[in-house]
């Protein structure tokens, strides 16, 4: 069963700038991820136990108003997001359920409306049927007509997860 909304990856073009300059003006630093686990927004997934990764700093509000014209302002932000240090494929075909999520975790959900303006959110804990949490949160957002677009962020370090765009 399809989800209700598309959760979107950092788009290729935009990962390619990353990995020369991420948006605060860093080089890309590589490393080899001993662990996995490590949520990557290139591909919506957690990484792998020695996949090269890095941490990149991302403005994603900031490359939203370039393609859309909007000026949010202050309202921009910029924070941390793990990317795969080379090429990626991007999401896997097939993948189900929204990525990185777990019963219990908790998300900010934060609506913007086309100036790139916050317009509200709410806190998601992840309930056990974690996509029917989303389905409904994203429904909630969305129903405001107002809204054109959503972030999806963990609370608990307020990084950037993925974002959905009015369907």
């Amino acid at each position: 069963m399809p989800l209700t909304h598309t959760p979107l990856p950092i788009p290729p073009a935009t990962l390619k700038e990353l990995r020369t300059a991420d948006d605060a003006g860093r080089a890309l630093r590589p490393f080899t991820d001993p662990e996995g686990g490590d949520p990557l927004r290139c591909c919506l997934r957690p990484a792998r136990s020695g996949e090269r990764i890095a941490l990149v700093s991302y403005a994603p509000l900031r490359r939203w108003a370039a393609e859309t014209g909007a000026d949010p302002g202050a309202y921009e932000e910029l924070g941390p997001v793990f990317i795969h240090a080379d090429a990626c494929a991007g999401p896997e075909a097939g993948a189900t359920g929204y990525p990185f999520s777990r019963a219990g975790a908790l998300r900010n959900v934060r609506r913007y409306n086309a100036e790139g303006h916050i317009v509200g959110g709410r806190l998601l804990e992840i309930p056990e049927d974690e996509r029917a949490g989303f389905d409904r949160a994203l429904s909630e957002a969305f129903a405001d007509p107002e809204v054109v677009l959503v972030h999806v962020r963990a609370v608990e370090y307020g990084c950037f997860h993925f974002e959905v765009r009015r369907p």
